[in-house]
């Protein structure tokens, strides 16, 4: 829903909370932007992205989520609870389209490098994004099922937020082995193994780690909605890639390609 509600726990440290979400929000957006801007943004003036409207549609898509975010976030700081909650309905739809465009976005690249002869190394790499926006989408509605817990809510969000910023952070690494320049994107390049994003991933996991080193600061305690969170994390980030090459998933990347 793409909210962050107050937490009802430990009211004294409640506007410090408050904060540090507001601060992680900020973060998330921070990676969003400047990940895709000397690929997408900074070319767009220039007119040198050569990209379908499909992937405009997923640019737009993936800022406004954590746009949506910051907002929400600086909503509950400022006490808007009521309007926090009226633009989270804005959120479950904002979500839904990010799961379907980012699927369809991640499809559409894959039948185009296997049109360029990349075959199975093409439909290995699909299970990251595939898997990015897929868990992205669980833990979102795990936040929104909880929407009068939150305390679990707010930290879910953090939890999902953080799966769908890994094409951002892996643009890092692309921009330190490549460089930047006119009409520069990873798809002028071969596919990358399904292990490639796997640090860039872990680094986003100090978002959550961040988390739970204020809960214990400040509580005593980790939270479980971390814990969950972190640990489903982990077990995708570390299991797609021998899973990336098994029969099963090769044929359900080939039963995608119909829909592109």
């Amino acid at each position: 829903m793409a909210t962050l509600a107050a937490d009802p726990l430990s009211r004294p440290h409640a506007a410090a909370r408050d904060r540090t979400f507001l601060g992680l929000a900020i973060v998330s957006l921070l990676i969003a932007v400047l990940g895709f801007t000397p690929t997408y943004w900074s070319q767009l003036p220039a007119g040198t992205t050569d990209v379908t409207p499909l992937v405009h549609l997923h640019a737009l898509v993936f800022t406004a989520w954590p746009l949506l975010l910051v907002s929400q976030a600086v909503q509950i700081a400022r006490g808007r609870v009521k309007h926090h909650r009226l633009w989270g309905m804005a959120g479950i739809s904002l979500a839904t389209m990010l799961l379907l465009v980012g699927i369809a976005t991640a499809v559409a690249a894959m039948s185009t490098r296997l049109a360029h002869g990349e075959g199975d190394a093409a439909r290995a790499f699909l299970i990251v994004p595939f898997t990015g926006v897929s868990v992205f989408y669980l833990y979102f509605m795990a936040a929104a099922f909880n929407f009068n817990r939150a305390d679990w809510h707010k930290r879910l969000i953090i939890v999902a937020t953080s799966s769908v910023l890994q094409a951002a952070m892996a643009r890092f690494f692309f921009f330190a082995k490549h460089g930047v320049g006119p009409g520069m994107r990873p798809t002028s390049f071969p596919v990358a193994p399904p292990t490639g994003p796997l640090v860039g991933s872990l680094l986003l996991d100090l978002l959550l780690i961040y988390g739970m080193a204020v809960d214990w600061r400040r509580d005593g305690r980790v939270h479980p909605a971390w814990l969950w969170g972190l640990g489903g994390l982990l077990i995708v980030q570390f299991g797609r890639a021998p899973f990336s090459h098994t029969a099963a998933w090769l044929g359900f990347a080939d039963w995608l390609t119909r829909f592109a």
